[in-house]
């Protein structure tokens, strides 16, 4: 039975990008409360269905491809530059290609200027038409407005023309770190990316009985199910230890695990790993906003995305890419290292920060771990401390040293080394993940 919340999603989908939406239009067209309604606009949100822009409202928008990450849709990049619309609202929908800084003659400034892209440039009207008879929107900075003319002509093309307080340069600057932002994010990799789709899951009803569980163990030869309700809602999972010495007759419900551990497909892979690993766990049911069942991810999806993001190059770094990019193997082996500080591994007093030290402390012990065939790790418990500061363009060798280790769990001594002074130490505890 489709959930009155799909019902929204499916409508929101339906509609033409562009078109505005409301909670109240929403609840009237559909018969469902305001609250039902905000909570499904929300999640359509989140699927990149809908873009909500002050001043202008929420707007149905291209679901742009994952190959298409790095662009941004003009209604993002009003938010990005807390601009407003001044006309062409019906164009907020279109995806921004590229954009062009209008720091020349109008002559040379067209060269460049193309349909789909962002012209940036000050109250310069005659760019501001010639834009807009290219197909290209306009941004204009320093808090200026333009003539009615060219609001006309936006409207009549459906181009936006956004105006925002910034200052040319420092606008480009901030698209150019929300396009970075985005290549970062689109790298982290979350359940949807892995997980197994509803259509694909076998599951069980409460109301099934002990006996199917052995019918549909035989089918498909698994153990371990998902338990719904008749709306679709998980309520429990149920495993062959479960149902050991249980009469064949006794409902799923009475034997089954009740609220088990479940994520939702925004969930990190990071974030699936630890809770895997930390509770013990093969399986975790898929569930949306409303409990109800989407799918399935198993431990064996994890390892497979946790093994294909390594070899995966990066194209937004993080700083931790960074330092872990710098991080090098001495002498040809995983259990020593040497790196050289830079400024952006710095505080402001011009020394090694904490948060650096923590990340040099765990990559080299997760290097050593696997080196030495014990597997991934997920850190349980870290503790980093300095004996004397690090200044900038120090070269430091980091050793990482097995104390301990387990089929579970590793204890890892690392010492940090400016030349042969001891300058840092840390105490790594970590659970292991299967290989």
């Amino acid at each position: 039975m489709v959930t009155k919340h799909e019902q929204i999603i499916r409508h929101i989908i339906s509609l033409d990008v562009g078109n505005k939406i409301s909670v109240r239009q929403i609840a009237k067209d559909l018969e469902v409360s305001d609250g039902t309604a905000y909570r499904a606009i929300k999640e359509a949100e989140n699927q990149g269905l809908v873009s909500t822009i002050e001043r202008v409202g929420t707007v149905r928008i291209e679901v742009k491809e994952k190959e298409q990450f790095k662009h941004l849709t003009f209604a993002e990049v009003i938010n990005v530059v807390e601009g407003q619309v001044l006309g062409g609202k019906n164009g907020l929908h279109k995806t921004l290609n590229k954009f062009v800084i209008g720091a020349m003659q109008l002559e040379a400034m067209m060269r460049y200027t193309e349909a789909d892209s962002l012209l940036i440039v000050g109250n310069r009207i005659k760019a501001h038409e010639l834009a807009l008879k290219a197909g290209a929107a306009v941004l204009i900075t320093g808090g200026f407005d333009t003539t009615e003319h060219i609001k006309k002509l936006a409207d009549e093309k459906n181009l936006p023309i956004i105006s925002t307080t910034y200052d040319t340069f420092t606008v480009a600057e901030m698209i150019n770190r929300a396009i970075y932002d985005q290549l970062i994010k689109k790298e982290i990799v979350f359940v949807s990316d892995i997980y197994t789709p509803y259509d694909e899951v076998h599951h069980l009803y409460n109301t099934d009985k002990v006996a199917d569980w052995y019918k549909l163990n035989e089918l498909t030869t698994h153990t371990r199910y998902p338990v719904i309700d008749d709306r679709g809602r998980v309520t429990g999972m149920v495993t062959s230890k479960d149902v050991v010495n249980r009469q064949d007759s006794e409902l799923i419900e009475k034997v089954m695990t009740k609220n088990p551990h479940a994520v939702q497909a925004k969930t990190s892979l990071a974030y699936i790993a630890h809770l895997m690993v930390w509770e013990g766990i093969e399986v975790v049911p898929v569930v949306n906003p409303s409990n109800e069942l989407e799918g399935l991810v198993s431990r064996q999806d994890v390892l497979k995305a946790l093994n294909e993001v390594q070899r995966q190059p990066q194209v937004g770094e993080t700083i931790h890419d960074v330092i872990s990019r710098n991080l090098q193997a001495m002498n040809n082996t995983e259990t020593e290292f040497e790196t050289e500080v830079t400024p952006q591994m710095t505080n402001q007093l011009g020394t090694l920060s904490n948060g650096v030290l923590t990340t040099l402390v765990s990559e080299a012990s997760a290097r050593l771990l696997l080196h030495l065939k014990k597997g991934k790790m997920v850190v349980e418990s870290l503790n980093v401390y300095f004996i004397e500061p690090v200044q900038m363009d120090s070269k430091l060798t980091i050793k990482p040293e097995l104390l301990d280790a387990g089929r579970l769990y590793a204890k890892i001594n690392v010492d940090v080394f400016n030349g042969k002074k001891l300058v840092g130490k840390g105490m790594l505890m970590a659970q292991l993940m299967d290989r």
